[in-house]
């Protein structure tokens, strides 16, 4: 007596209203669940309204090409009424996965979350790439030497939390390093540049012991202003 809505997310609504014609007799006593990360279970409520019982499972888990990824010891998150949270807990165990209840009005933190892990560091991953191949190397070289050093950070991470598995220049508070390499990357695309100072100020937030003090070095001589006063003829 389960219905699993596994549709994009602007379909959803959509299929609630359709599923929502079948009547109350009907649904009745169903559990209507739907997989998107971003989005609860009010979307679904067209059905809830018709006696239905709603609820969301989301495995956290990268699915991308024609394979189909194990669900083997992956995260489910679930959210929704008790008895589809029930349903939903049980989908998640049986399918080999270990299902973690979450608020609904947290889906959407919940899910920017696992998009920084995962498509953002993709990001950064193929920029550090671009980077190198500009400089001369071939791709399948550039490659080569970045992913041992990315996954030998995040076993470090995984091993020895994030503030000892932290290094480079800005770990070590050596600001002059890192406004160099602002100015090294301003040969690239802007983005490039913004994205680095960005990043720093990311980790000066969440990794550094004394954030205050290390945002304010950042914030000297900042990649804005400078950029605003080469605009004007002034001087950073």
């Amino acid at each position: 007596r389960v219905i699993l809505v596994a549709t994009p997310d602007e379909e959803i609504a959509v299929v609630a209203q359709e599923l929502a014609r079948i009547g109350e007799e009907e649904l009745r006593g169903r559990v209507i669940l739907h997989t998107s990360g971003a989005m609860d279970s009010g979307v679904l409520n067209a059905v809830q309204e018709r006696g239905g019982t709603v609820g969301s499972l989301h495995p956290l888990q990268s699915f991308s090409g024609v394979a189909v990824a194990s669900l083997e010891g992956k995260v489910f998150t679930i959210e929704g009424e008790p008895r589809a949270v029930r349903v939903a807990r049980r989908i998640a165990r049986t399918l080999g996965g270990s299902p973690v209840r979450i608020a609904g009005s947290k889906k959407l933190l919940y899910h920017a979350a696992a998009v920084m892990a995962a498509s953002h560091v993709l990001t950064v991953e193929e920029a550090a790439t671009q980077l190198l191949v500009s400089l001369g190397m071939r791709r399948s070289e550039a490659v080569r030497a970045l992913l041992p050093l990315t996954r030998q950070v995040l076993e470090n991470f995984e091993r020895l939390g994030p503030r000892a598995a932290w290094t480079g220049p800005l770990s070590r508070g050596d600001y002059k390093v890192v406004q160099a390499h602002v100015d090294a990357l301003l040969e690239s695309p802007k983005e490039f540049a913004h994205a680095y100072e960005a990043l720093g100020r990311l980790a000066a937030r969440v990794l550094a012991q004394d954030t205050a003090a290390m945002l304010a070095e950042l914030g000297k001589n900042s990649l804005e202003e400078r950029l605003r006063a080469k605009a004007t003829g002034g001087n950073a």
